[in-house]
């Protein structure tokens, strides 16, 4: 039997289903919001004033954006969405330019060195972005702020509220699109973003599979993804008093090789929950996600690759720490231990990795826990099979799993 379908599940805004019905209005949503990459491009320049934008040392990043222009509009977006992925296409061009400027005028940027950051990753719905915004509290540590990182070189003159109101267009712009989002994951502008969304830029990370179906020739290069990942970082740090770096992006954990080969010294904290939660929730995210640009969600497709991918990314992670493939600069957090006694979880997992815990940090997380409950934006009810799992199903494939990093099931 076929799972729900998103517009059995959600019902739009009434400004967005107005928006969308532009599109059948005029003759589709593409005439609405036309997307052409040589147009996206001169509107860069034009807007910018850089003809010849520098190299930043991750390959052939036009190639990369005008496949994927391809993809977005074999893609069958609704007005609403075209316009969200021009924005982000035509943000991503500036920001590459615009940075490009500003290594010029500070070449210094590229001497800034990256040293030993902390990554946290896991399965959605494990306690990854509560994990990352209690770890942000650690005075020792600097994290990505969503209005540093996408806008990494704004034109000088550029006020804060300026950057600050570009940045919601990214950030609290999806919940307005599709307001239960935020029962799902919290965006906000003064908060740590994923890797993934501040690397988009370089046209060749996961931020774009994630909002579309269809890739056609457009192939990801993780490595030109990580070598502009560390520009952005050296961009923000440069200037500043020097910390470790703060990261988070679940979707490392199918990655690590390519991480590791980027930042060697990393060490990784690893969030862990019952996959009877987790990976429902995954295939719930990636489906609000495609739902925010498209009518046209597959939900069992979405359900059936989710499961195959993470169940094979948590299985191969468990292998590989349990034979010594990996180095050992991991550190876990139980998402059961994490609600129960936060500072605990984290002290245990510094220790893991060698990174002191200080009273100060403990008396941040006690005072940013008191300002933030939990549901503070609705709770995220579902079951298993809602979004196509059957919880002894997934337990008994990951049983290796669950044993090895003693993981708790949930009713």
């Amino acid at each position: 039997m076929a799972l729900a379908t998103m517009s059995e599940r959600y019902r739009r805004p009434d400004w967005v289903r107005r928006l969308n019905a532009m599109g059948a209005a005029a003759g589709g949503a593409w005439r609405m919001v036309p997307l052409d990459a040589d147009r996206l491009l001169d509107e860069a320049r034009e807007s910018t004033g850089i003809d010849a934008p520098t190299d930043l040392g991750d390959g052939d990043w036009e190639g990369r954006f005008r496949a994927l222009v391809e993809a977005v509009n074999a893609n069958d977006l609704h007005v609403v969405g075209r316009l969200l992925t021009r924005e982000e296409l035509l943000r991503g061009l500036r920001t590459r330019f615009q940075l490009g400027a500003r290594l010029d005028r500070e070449p210094a940027i590229r001497d800034e060195a990256i040293d030993a950051p902390i990554v946290v990753t896991g399965p959605a719905r494990s306690g990854t972005t509560i994990l990352f915004e209690l770890l942000g509290c650690d005075p020792a540590l600097r994290t990505p702020i969503a209005t540093d990182v996408l806008h990494p070189a704004p034109p000088p003159g550029t006020t804060v509220q300026t950057v600050q109101a570009m940045t919601e267009t990214e950030q609290e712009l999806w919940i307005d699109v599709q307001p239960e989002f935020a029962a799902l994951h919290e965006l906000r502008s003064d908060l740590p973003v994923e890797c993934i969304t501040f690397s988009s830029p370089s046209f060749a990370g996961n931020h774009w599979p994630m909002i579309l179906a269809e890739l056609g020739d457009w192939t990801p290069d993780l490595a030109a993804d990580l070598a502009f990942h560390r520009l952005v970082l050296q961009a923000v740090q440069h200037g500043r008093e020097p910390r470790r770096w703060l990261l988070k992006t679940p979707g490392y954990l199918l990655m690590l090789d390519d991480l590791l080969a980027a930042y060697p010294d990393a060490c990784i904290i690893q969030t862990h929950r019952d996959p009877a939660k987790t990976m429902p929730s995954t295939v719930s995210m990636v489906a609000m996600v495609h739902w925010l640009r498209t009518d046209a969600v597959d939900v069992d497709g979405i359900s059936a690759l989710i499961g195959a991918v993470f169940a094979d990314g948590l299985a191969t992670v468990a292998r590989r720490r349990a034979e010594g493939s990996l180095p050992a600069r991991f550190g876990d957090v139980r998402f059961a231990d994490l609600l129960a006694e936060p500072v605990t979880a984290i002290e245990g997992a510094y220790d893991a990795i060698g990174h002191p815990m200080t009273d100060e940090h403990r008396a941040a997380i006690d005072r940013y826990l008191a300002h933030k409950p939990r549901g503070k934006h609705g709770f995220h009810e579902y079951t298993a099979a809602d979004w196509g799992f059957d919880p002894a199903d997934l337990r008994t494939q990951l049983a290796d799993y669950l044993e090895t990093f003693s993981v708790a099931i949930e009713s």
